[in-house]
């Protein structure tokens, strides 16, 4: 228990202000609340489980700088992504309504990239070193999402308030500011 209070105060706390907190509100303006907290939480236990792995069997951190510039690529794409656009035919429209499947998938890949050798990342892997594994990573997991269910709340807010093309514009910057940050971190590394 004391592994999984821990764990939820120091990956709260780290994951403030954090770029994955901005893509969650980011995220937020363009796609249905559940879809981005659930995208969120299976990303985040999936990298929090192999964080907690490596942490309690090896101890030792994985190589962030090339895993950071190969993210900040994917980054950088779903930017120039995003400035393109998309048009959605009749019947894509109408599966759109229907399922939020592709969302998900999209959320989650990126999530999954942004975390690899973020800090909350190393925070769970150094927690887990001395701390059970079990606590870290629910803790870990909750206090992420935690986190960025806050800004999911004002990105959801933010979305009704704006309209589409700033929004994209946004979005865009910022999946670009991502990129650039996480190439700088890899070269860095």
């Amino acid at each position: 228990m004391s592994a999984l209070l821990l764990s939820f105060a120091v990956i709260f706390v780290a994951e403030l202000g954090d770029k994955s907190q901005l893509m969650a509100m980011t995220f937020a303006t363009r796609y249905r609340f559940w879809t981005v907290i659930g995208a969120i939480t299976a990303a985040t236990a999936v990298v929090h489980l192999l964080s907690v792995a490596v942490g309690n069997l090896v101890g030792l951190a994985l190589p962030t700088g090339p895993i950071n510039i190969v993210a900040g690529i994917a980054f950088v794409a779903f930017g120039l992504w995003t400035l393109r656009g998309d048009e959605l035919s009749e019947e894509e429209e109408s599966k759109a309504q229907r399922s939020s499947r592709s969302a998900f998938f999209a959320v989650a890949i990126a999530f999954f990239l942004a975390e690899l050798g973020d800090k909350t990342m190393l925070a769970t892997v150094t927690l887990a070193t001395t701390e059970g594994w079990f606590g870290t990573w629910v803790g870990s997991t909750v206090g992420m999402v935690a986190a960025d269910a806050l800004a999911i709340g004002v990105g959801a807010v933010l979305g009704k308030a704006l309209p589409e093309q700033v929004i994209r514009i946004g979005a865009a910057v910022l999946f670009f500011l991502f990129g650039a940050w996480l190439i700088i971190e890899g070269i860095r590394a």
